[in-house]
């Protein structure tokens, strides 16, 4: 796997994402699961979600966050 470009940290990549329109709009961001474990690492992913006071799903090849406190409901 290529290595990353010095510039792209751990933690410039956590608020990208959680600083990015959508997020700040409560909205939704996915990320695939190989690339939060390559450049940020599960544990910190999640560590931030959980501080923000988002949730996340997991699915197939996906982590979606839902950036926002209100319940999740699955429809089927």
């Amino acid at each position: 796997m290529p290595q990353l470009p010095a510039h792209l940290t751990p933690d410039r990549w956590l608020a990208q994402l959680f600083e990015s329109g959508e997020a700040r709009r409560g909205g939704v961001v996915k990320r695939q699961i190989r690339d939060v474990e390559r450049i940020a690492g599960r544990a910190a992913f999640l560590a931030e979600v959980e501080r923000r006071g988002f949730q996340a799903v997991e699915n197939g090849r996906h982590m979606v966050v839902f950036c926002n406190a209100r319940p999740i409901r699955r429809l089927r």
